[in-house]
């Protein structure tokens, strides 16, 4: 067989994979886009391996260990997800984004107003002290 079949359909997995996680809002089929992804180096990975006839089959070694790596991210991954849907109520990516961005943004005025309110209540507190000067020279 030749080695332009399993390269071309490995560059299409790829390239389906890549897509799924520019393109995807759902953060399960991002997942499984990156799983489209990984298949597609394994599938290189044995191929070569076959092609250049290696005694110690390197690649499929290799591909053993990716499937082990990509097994864990999918239930890493998987558990995150879920922990994120029950607490936000959503597993959108772009609404997931907005909201850390806007919690952020949040905090960040939150801040701002207690540094004025600081800021505020120590200018009063100068102004109460000189107008009690002020009581206290004139009397």
């Amino acid at each position: 067989m030749h080695l332009a079949y399993p390269a071309v359909l490995a560059a299409l997995l790829f390239c389906t994979g890549l897509y799924g996680v520019l393109a995807r809002r759902n953060a399960i089929l991002v997942l499984m886009s990156v799983e489209l992804m990984l298949n597609a180096v394994n599938l290189n990975l044995v191929a070569f391996d076959v092609w250049l006839r290696d005694t110690l089959h390197a690649g499929q070694a290799l591909t053993l260990f990716v499937i082990a790596i990509a097994a864990a991210e999918i239930g890493i991954g998987l558990a995150i997800v879920l922990m994120v849907y029950r607490s936000r109520g959503t597993a959108d990516v772009d609404r997931l984004r907005d909201s850390v961005e806007s919690d952020a943004t949040d905090e960040a005025a939150r801040e701002a107003v207690a540094e004025s309110a600081q800021q505020a209540h120590a200018q009063a507190q100068a102004e109460a002290g000189a107008a009690a000067k002020n009581a206290e020279a004139t009397a």
